[in-house]
């Protein structure tokens, strides 16, 4: 603490990441890392990249990535917002967006990020519990208010929302700007991205982090309407004008563009993610439907803080929340096949 913070610095309660642990033989499954490799195309055209060009600023207006996105998700380029992770994209959506007179709508237990930037930027919010079975009920956002936004798949539930109940909040809510913070939607979700040209309050968030596995080199986009797009570029141009390197910028292009890579990961964790939900079932453990690259769980008769430890004894990271309604789960990271075996072990061991 120092007597030159300012007001707001006294305010915050920063966000906590995972653990980023260094220890030999780690099973890391505590931070949604994708467990492959990015796609060998955008290394390679990474490397190409790296040449005496560095030296010159990169496009300021990510032009190629938009058109990359665009191409993607079947919109055009005036619909595509980039910036340094997806979230710098939500910071800067927080700040253009979401700031009204009523308050913003978000879920009570999801990304933590969203409580953070509230009070970075002084938005007021209205959390919104989720279900007995921790899912988003849609009927529940049926209130006052000037912006919502969710997760889908939501986190750390995993749980997932269908393109007709999105529909149904955009329905509901023609007057005020509907975030649909998509993460983790290429592991079994459905995409509000097909939605973008018949709702003008929609503007949907989704990163290279993880069904891309560029979790390290920090890209994220939006799509929406032209005039949402236009606002976060106000921002961002008041902010940073060149959020996204040469080398990130073609190792975006190069791997959005590799739909194939992407989608045959998805598919490696998608399987391992069922063989594990399985077996973590046959082990006594309440699982919740996921649609994302991990699954949430709790045991009845263990304390999660208990089995977190044991498992961080045999080097096995996994992630556990203090939060209030959650404090007995444990959100598990899709790892590989023998990364996810090496967690049943250790379990079975555990609970005996």
């Amino acid at each position: 603490m120092s007597r030159f913070w300012s007001k707001v610095v006294h305010g915050l309660t920063p966000y906590t990441p995972g653990e980023q642990v260094r220890m030999p033989g780690l099973i890391k499954l505590n931070t949604n890392e994708n467990p492959y490799g990015p796609s060998p195309k955008a290394v390679a055209a990474m490397q190409a990249a790296v040449d005496d060009d560095l030296r010159r600023y990169p496009d300021p207006a990510n032009l190629a990535v938009k058109d990359a996105v665009a191409r993607r998700l079947g919109v055009r380029r005036e619909q595509v917002f980039v910036g340094n992770s997806s979230d710098e994209v939500l910071a800067h959506t927080f700040h253009a967006l979401l700031k009204h007179e009523l308050p913003l709508l978000c879920p009570d237990i999801s990304y933590s990020f969203y409580a953070t930037y509230c009070s970075l930027y002084g938005i007021t919010a209205v959390q919104v519990p989720l279900n007995d079975r921790f899912e988003i009920d849609v009927e529940d956002y049926n209130a006052p208010c000037g912006a919502i936004i969710v997760a889908n798949p939501n986190a750390p539930t995993g749980i997932a929302l269908s393109l007709a109940q999105i529909e149904a909040l955009l329905l509901a809510h023609a007057d005020q700007v509907v975030v649909v913070d998509e993460a983790y939607v290429d592991f079994g979700g459905e995409s509000a991205s097909a939605l973008v040209d018949r709702y003008d309050n929609l503007l949907v968030i989704q990163t290279l982090s993880k069904s891309h596995s560029l979790a390290g080199l920090r890209v994220g986009f939006a799509v929406g309407h032209p005039d949402l797009i236009a606002g976060l570029e106000r921002v961002k141009n008041s902010f940073n004008c060149y959020p996204l390197g040469q080398v990130a910028q073609a190792g975006a292009v190069a791997s959005l563009d590799d739909v194939d890579y992407a989608q045959q990961t998805a598919r490696a964790v998608i399987a391992t993610r069922a063989w594990l939900t399985a077996e973590m079932l046959a082990l006594g453990f309440e699982v919740l439907p996921s649609r994302a690259n991990f699954i949430f769980v709790r045991h009845p008769q263990h304390d999660a803080v208990t089995i977190a430890a044991g498992l961080r004894e045999r080097a096995i990271l996994v992630r556990h929340f203090k939060q209030a309604r959650i404090d007995q789960f444990l959100r598990i990271s899709i790892g590989t096949d023998a990364e996810c075996a090496a967690l049943v072990d250790a379990l079975k061991t555990l609970l005996a």
